[in-house]
C-alpha cells in the first residue's frame, strides 16, 4: 500500500508540475524562432510555416482537452492527469529526434494533447482537494508553474543555443521528459478528489480525504460533517439527471455559466499574452534587439512572469477574481495601446529584418525602442497576477459538479482554439499589419473589461457549492461579492417549499376536499388543525415550514 500524502498546498505543487509542461512547450518554440541553426535546418519557415509548428501544440491541446473530461470522469482526475504525463512522453521523444518539420508539427500534436488534458484537469483536480479558503491560491499555483515552465525552458534552450548543429534544439526538447516524468511518478502519492470518489459510491474514501484535508484525520470534524453533507447533497441531485455531455452546458439554466467560463478562456488568449511569449524574439527584434542582446532581454519579461504571479497566489482569496480581473485587463489595455502607438509613431515599415521577412517593421529610434521594451515588461507584469491565473482559477469553481469535468474541458478548448489561431495568424500580422497587431488586442481588453463587470459573479470565499447558488439565484454579478449565502439559501428552501405546498393544489382539485377531510377529522378527535401557512406569528404550527431547520439545514445545501 501506498502511503498518501494530504497536505493541500504539497499536493497542489506535484500537480501544477502538469502546467509547467504548458510553460516548457511555450518557450521551447520562441527561443529558438530567430536562431540560425534552427531556420537553416527546417529549411527557413516562412510565416506560415512557422505559424503552422507553433500552432501544432494548441491544435493537439484542443483534441486533448475535449476528451479530458471523458477521462476524467471513467478514471478519475488524478489518472487522467498520468494518462497527459504518459502522452507528454511520447510527444518529447518525437520531438528531440526530429529530422525534418513534418515529425516536429506530429511531435508537438502529440505533447499537445498531454497539455489539453492537464491544464485542463489538473485545475480541477485542485479546485475539488483544497479548503474554500485557500482555493485560489492553490488552483494559482497552476499558473505559477507554467511561469515557471516557459522561464526554465527558455534559459535550457538559450544555453543550448551555443551549441552547434541541430542537438541544440533536441537536447532542449528531449529535456521536457523530466516534467513528465516527475508527474507521472509524484501523483502516484497523492489522493483522488474526494468528490469524484462520491460520485462512485466509495464514500468511506472521500469522507477519509475530506478528513485528512479539512480536519486533520478527524472524521467527526464539524468542517467534514459539513463538505460531506454538501457533496451528498449534490450526487443525489446529480443522479436525478441524466448523464452530461458537452450539449448539456448549452441547456437552460447552464448556457449562461458556460458562455461565461469560455469566455474567460477566450478573453485570456485575447489579452495577446500568447503573442508576447511565443513570438516576443519578433518584438525585441523590432525594437532593435537582436541576437544574444534579444534573447537576454526576453528573458527578463519571463523572470517577471515568475515574480509577478506570486502576489496573485498569497492575495487572491483575499481581493477576490472579479477585481483583479478588470484591473489586469484595465492596465493590459493602456500598456498595449502605448506599445503600439510608439512603434507606429518612431518606426517604419522594411522589407525584412536580418534576413527574416517575417518581420516588417523596425524602430530605430533607441528611447523610442527602450519605451516599448519597457511597456512589454509592465504589460507581462501585469497579466502575471491577474489574468494569468484568473482564467483558471475562475473556470474551475464556476461549474456544478456533474458538469465540472466535461466543462473545464469545453472551456479549455477554448483557451485552445484562439491559442492555436493567434499563433498561426499573428506572424502574418506582424508582416502585414506590424505594430496594429497590439492595437487590436488593446480594444480586445477594453472589451473583456466590460464583460467581466457586467458578467461575471465573484466566487472568494465561497464553497464549490455556494458557488452553484449565486448562479441558480441570478445575483447581479456586481452584488455578488457582498451577497450572503446563507440567506440566499434560506429564500431558496422557502420558495422550494412554497412551490412543493402549491403544486398539488394547482394539479389535484381534491387535494383540498382530501386535506378538509384530514382537518375535519383531526378536529373531531380533539387535535388542532395543522397551518399550512399562518400569519399569526404566535401559533404554534406544526405543519409551517420550519425556519430554525432552515437555517440549520441551509449550510449543507
Amino acid at each position: 500500500m501506498v502511503l498518501k500524502t494530504y497536505n493541500p498546498y504539497v499536493v497542489a505543487a506535484a500537480a501544477t508540475i502538469g502546467g509547467m509542461l504548458f510553460g516548457f512547450d511555450v518557450s521551447s518554440v520562441s527561443a529558438f524562432v530567430d536562431n540560425p541553426t534552427y531556420r537553416e535546418f527546417f529549411n527557413y519557415p516562412d510565416d506560415v510555416k512557422q505559424g503552422g509548428i507553433t500552432s501544432a501544440m494548441a491544435g493537439g491541446s484542443f483534441f486533448g482537452s475535449l476528451i479530458s473530461g471523458r477521462i476524467s470522469d471513467l478514471l478519475g482526475r488524478r489518472y487522467a492527469v498520468q494518462c497527459g504525463a504518459i502522452i507528454w512522453i511520447i510527444g518529447s521523444l518525437v520531438q528531440c529526434t526530429v529530422q525534418n518539420t513534418t515529425q516536429l508539427i506530429i511531435g508537438r500534436l502529440i505533447s499537445g494533447v498531454a497539455i489539453g488534458i492537464c491544464s485542463s484537469q489538473v485545475p480541477v483536480y485542485i479546485a475539488e482537494l483544497s479548503p474554500k479558503k485557500i482555493r485560489g491560491r492553490l488552483v494559482g499555483l497552476f499558473q505559477w508553474a507554467i511561469t515557471w515552465g516557459v522561464m526554465i525552458m527558455f534559459f535550457i534552450s538559450y544555453g543550448c543555443s551555443f551549441m552547434t548543429g541541430a542537438k541544440s534544439f533536441r537536447i532542449a526538447w528531449g529535456l521536457q521528459i523530466v516534467p513528465g516524468a516527475l508527474l507521472l511518478s509524484a501523483l502516484v502519492f497523492f489522493p483522488e478528489s474526494p468528490r469524484w470518489l462520491a460520485t462512485k459510491d466509495r464514500w468511506d474514501e472521500a469522507t477519509n480525504v475530506i478528513a485528512h484535508i479539512q480536519g486533520g484525520g478527524d472524521m467527526d470534524h464539524p468542517d467534514v460533517l459539513v463538505e460531506m453533507q454538501e457533496i451528498r447533497e449534490v450526487v443525489r441531485i446529480d443522479r436525478m439527471s441524466k448523464d452530461v455531455s458537452v450539449f448539456d452546458l448549452f441547456a437552460p439554466g447552464s448556457r449562461l455559466r458556460t458562455f461565461v467560463g469560455a469566455s474567460a478562456q477566450m478573453w485570456q488568449q485575447l489579452t495577446g499574452i500568447n503573442v508576447m511569449m511565443y513570438y516576443v524574439v519578433y518584438t525585441f527584434a523590432m525594437a532593435g534587439y537582436e541576437g544574444n542582446a534579444g534573447l537576454i532581454s526576453s528573458s527578463v519579461q519571463y523572470v517577471i512572469n515568475v515574480i509577478m504571479t506570486v502576489p496573485a497566489i498569497l492575495f487572491i482569496d483575499k481581493w477576490g477574481r472579479r477585481p483583479l480581473l478588470l484591473t489586469g485587463s484595465t492596465f493590459m489595455a493602456l500598456w498595449l495601446f502605448l506599445v503600439g502607438g510608439i512603434m507606429g509613431q518612431y518606426g517604419h515599415y522594411v522589407d525584412s529584418l536580418n534576413g527574416n521577412s517575417a518581420i516588417k517593421w523596425t524602430v530605430p529610434n533607441r528611447s523610442a525602442a527602450q519605451s516599448i521594451i519597457a511597456f512589454n515588461y509592465l504589460f507581462v507584469g501585469t497579466f502575471a497576477p491577474s489574468w494569468g491565473p484568473g482564467a483558471w482559477i475562475y473556470v474551475s469553481e464556476i461549474f456544478p459538479l456533474k458538469q465540472r469535468a466535461i466543462a473545464n474541458g469545453f472551456c479549455a478548448s477554448i483557451n485552445w482554439t484562439f491559442n492555436f489561431l493567434l499563433a498561426f495568424c499573428v506572424p502574418p500580422g506582424f508582416k502585414y499589419i506590424q505594430w496594429r497587431v497590439y492595437i487590436i488586442f488593446a480594444i480586445f481588453c477594453v472589451t473583456m473589461t466590460f464583460h467581466v463587470f457586467f458578467m461575471f459573479p465573484e466566487t472568494k470565499g465561497k464553497t464549490l457549492e455556494e458557488v452553484d447558488l449565486i448562479w441558480e439565484e441570478n445575483i447581479p454579478p456586481w452584488k455578488s461579492g457582498r451577497i450572503e449565502v446563507a440567506d440566499l439559501e434560506v429564500h431558496r428552501d422557502l420558495r422550494s417549499r412554497v412551490e412543493k405546498d402549491k403544486t398539488p393544489r394547482r394539479e389535484d382539485p381534491n387535494a383540498f376536499h382530501e386535506l378538509g377531510d384530514v382537518s375535519s377529522s383531526n378536529n373531531s378527535s380533539g387535535t388542532s388543525t395543522p397551518a399550512l401557512c399562518s400569519d399569526d406569528p404566535g401559533e404554534e404550527n406544526s405543519g409551517a415550514v420550519d425556519r430554525t431547520s432552515i437555517d440549520s439545514n441551509s449550510r449543507l445545501i
